[in-house]
């Protein structure tokens, strides 16, 4: 096949997921199934034999989008949502996703008989949340929350990833040498490199960006997007080259500047949300493109114990226990909150590391966390708005509408 024609085929899949996209917003199904199903149609052997598979290639594509995705959401987040979020957030986004990659974990460990730590890192891998998803849906379905629990949700959803991405790094470590060989100080010391790497690099590398917008007028102000992009690009990826987590740098790095006020700041706006939604549409297409349904039908069984320890009993567990030292907030946000832990794509892009790495059991875990995040979608996406209703979440404008 020439570049030529996969060009244009590319361009015409996101054209095609983009007219559907009000299609897809009205009925409250997320934008990433689209693009994931034509990559799955196009991709798999319903036509033969598939027509791209590039683990490598596919990874490295989907990790830079994801690292662009969480860019931009930290770029569309500002100074007061964290302030009003941040202590319950940044449980949820660390506490939270331990308790459920350890507790998901022992279960499946416990009902598959794959490997714990095997178990333990399929468990990190699908325990944080999406933005993308969770968001997605409420707007489509226009529901606005009260407590503050929408704010809430957004600010896990943007700084949970980071922590997954620790927790599955040093899980693959553990998984291929053997957790006898990596002591439990080895791992605190690998999480606080990763950790305190990833956040300097976001720091100085923001502060320099907001120094440089605030001293310098560009003549144009087209220039504005193009020099943020590629000071994100150095803040994220010096972090990964001295060993820190380039997510955290990325998210940082994107709240720094997103919160600079600046001439260019309205063009800043629109081409990061535009290359967000690009980005999106391209890896949920590649992913697609390398999920292959002949593989997928033997752990579909297999898949479904887990989706639902994850759904009604882990992610709950973990948000109760987060929410232990806020006793004045109501039962109904945090049993809300424990229901939505919406997957997306983020765990299918995670599933890679260890697929990459050749941990033992990685392609077992890989097709069963697609089902984990179909499972995800069908069940708490569909239930989320009737579940806000029932527990009197809603504004009271959108409770007489």
């Amino acid at each position: 096949m020439s570049v030529d024609l996969i060009a244009i085929i590319l361009s015409l899949i996101v054209v095609a997921g983009i007219l559907l996209y009000n299609f897809t917003k009205q009925i409250g199904l997320p934008a990433f199934i689209v693009f994931m199903g034509i990559g799955l149609v196009l991709g798999d052997g319903v036509w033969g034999e598939p027509v791209y598979d590039n683990p490598h290639l596919t990874e490295f594509l989907s990790s830079m989008a994801l690292n662009m995705i969480i860019f931009a959401g930290g770029f569309s987040t500002s100074y007061q949502s964290i302030r009003s979020a941040w202590k319950e957030g940044i449980l949820l986004s660390t506490a939270g996703v331990l308790i459920t990659a350890l507790a998901l974990g022992y279960f499946t460990w416990w009902v598959t008989g794959l490997p714990l730590m095997t178990s333990i890192l399929f468990g990190a891998i699908v325990s944080s949340t999406d933005a993308a998803v969770v968001f997605g849906i409420l707007e489509s379905k226009q529901i606005k929350l009260k407590h503050n629990t929408g704010t809430i949700l957004e600010f896990e959803s943007a700084t949970n990833d980071p922590m997954a991405l620790i927790l599955v790094t040093i899980f693959v470590a553990s998984a291929i040498g053997g957790s006898q060989d990596r002591s439990i100080m080895m791992n605190i010391l690998t999480f606080a490199e990763l950790l305190l790497i990833g956040a300097a690099s976001g720091l100085v590398f923001g502060f320099l960006t907001k120094w440089i917008l605030k001293k310098i007028t560009f003549s144009d102000l087209g220039l504005v997007p193009l020099f943020i992009l590629a000071m994100f690009f150095v803040a994220s990826y010096s972090s990964n080259l001295f060993g820190g987590n380039l997510l955290i740098a990325s998210y940082i790095f994107g709240v720094l500047a997103g919160n600079t006020e600046h001439a260019g700041k309205s063009n800043s706006d629109y081409f990061n949300n535009s290359l967000s939604w690009l980005a999106q549409a391209l890896m949920f297409l590649f992913l697609g493109l390398q999920i292959f349904l002949k593989e997928l039908k033997p752990v579909f069984f297999m898949s479904i114990l887990p989706a639902l320890f994850l759904i009604f009993f882990a992610r709950p567990l973990a948000v109760f226990a987060c929410y232990l030292p806020f006793r004045s907030v109501p039962w109904s946000k945090k049993l809300f909150i424990s229901f939505i832990g919406l997957k997306g794509a983020t765990p299918i892009v995670f599933a890679f590391v260890p697929l990459i790495q050749g941990v033992p059991h990685a392609d077992t875990i890989f097709n069963m966390v697609f089902f984990i995040v179909i499972f995800s979608v069908l069940i708490q996406g569909t239930l989320l708005d009737s579940t806000a209703r029932r527990l009197k979440l809603l504004n009271e404008a959108e409770e007489t509408a």
